[in-house]
């Protein structure tokens, strides 16, 4: 009888990726935990929390070792996105969009110089943020308003960009801006403009429903020069690079989703056995066993999908409808299984006393950012349509 390869199950970790998840794990629990009612307050980001991710090294899991960076997998990304999202998603999507749209747009589309020059403070001590919408084009999101006209040898660009998360904390922007508007997406080219440069300024910081301590910016540009050497891939090349970076990085917002919805039933878990109504902890009722094992099993198929496309992708095989079917379905997780935490602490899970209130707030974001759930499903459909 022929012997079968075995095939290790997608959430069997190697030894690295199991000892990562641990550190990072317990870096959660020990540092962020402890910071999470004082950054919701502030709706900010304690800057000691950052140079810890920075020293810990989760800011620049793919960027190569000779960057500086630990030349990781996406899938390593996604494993971190996770457990900090199971503290704080604020946290989590900080880390997700440093990894997953800006470090991997630069590492893929950037020259040999760009890369020398902006990857190793991108995972030593900058933090990036991804500059793609506008009040104009949200969802639409390459009917782009933002100009860049070339002068000499600079590209001088006007306009603002709306919801940009990590505005507030960056010193990197990714800007897309539109350099002929006549050919719509393929007048799209992506720009890297730094902090300080003059003409730029990062604009009101929008008060939200959730992930409160994570800055979502207005930025404003007036006659910021680019230089030509600034330019992300090639002029007009911009519309590829966003939807090709945006695919990988709904992978990370997967993530995200699950790291919230297995913090909400950890809390949830712990809650209901120690409750008791009736004389009894109200985990020894049927009705509530029943939600705790429709929960857990949510969580573990949202998981599997997100795994699985982290796998794909690193694996260099298609994933395109994947990453769009494991966003819509961990998004979905997140709400529900946040909600019916709510329900299941009862009044004092209304109340800011428990954790769960927040990340029912948090919740609603991940149906929304990186394309909405209707994006999604025309994703998906668009995809089988074509087979």
């Amino acid at each position: 009888m022929t012997t079968l390869a075995h095939t290790p199950a997608l959430t069997t970790l190697n030894e690295d990726e199991a000892m990562f998840r641990e550190a990072v794990r317990e870096f959660a629990e020990s540092e962020v935990a402890p910071r999470v009612p004082r950054m919701e307050a502030d709706q900010a980001i304690d800057p000691d929390l950052i140079s810890m991710l920075f020293d810990l090294g989760v800011m620049g899991i793919e960027v190569p070792e000779h960057y500086g960076g630990l030349g990781g997998s996406l899938f390593t990304a996604v494993l971190v996105v996770e457990e900090l999202s199971r503290v704080d998603p604020s946290v989590g999507v900080l880390v997700d969009v440093q990894n997953t749209l800006v470090n991997n747009a630069i590492r893929r589309w950037g020259t040999a110089g760009q890369q020398g020059r902006f990857l190793p403070g991108l995972a030593s001590g900058t933090v990036g943020a991804y500059a793609l919408s506008e009040a104009g084009s949200g969802s639409d999101a390459f009917a782009l308003a933002l100009r860049a006209v070339p002068d000499g040898d600079d590209w001088v660009l006007n306009g603002n960009k709306l919801w940009i998360t990590n505005g507030g904390e960056a010193g990197l922007y990714i800007i897309f801006a539109n350099v002929q508007p006549e050919l719509r997406h393929k007048g799209i080219t992506a720009f890297l403009v730094e902090r300080g440069t003059p003409g730029f300024t990062v604009g009101k910081k929008e008060e939200k429903l959730g992930i409160r301590a994570s800055s979502t910016t207005e930025l404003i540009l007036d006659g910021v020069r680019v230089p030509e050497e600034n330019v992300l891939g090639e002029i007009g090349m911009g519309y590829r690079v966003a939807i090709e970076t945006l695919n990988e990085g709904r992978i990370g917002i997967g993530a995200q989703m699950v790291g919230l919805a297995q913090g909400a039933f950890d809390h949830t878990l712990k809650y209901v056995q120690e409750r008791e109504q009736f004389g009894r902890p109200v985990a020894e009722f049927q009705g509530v066993q029943f939600q705790l094992g429709e929960m857990a099993t949510e969580i573990e198929a949202a998981r599997l999908m997100v795994y699985n496309t982290a796998r794909l992708k690193d694996d260099g095989s298609r994933f395109l409808r994947e990453a769009a079917m494991a966003k819509l379905f961990a998004s979905r997780v997140a709400q529900r299984v946040s909600s019916r935490c709510i329900d299941l602490h009862g009044g004092y899970g209304f109340t800011t006393e428990y954790p769960v209130e927040k990340l029912y707030r948090d919740s609603k974001i991940g149906t929304i950012y990186e394309g909405t759930d209707n994006m999604q499903l025309q994703t998906i459909a668009k995809d089988l349509l074509r087979e």
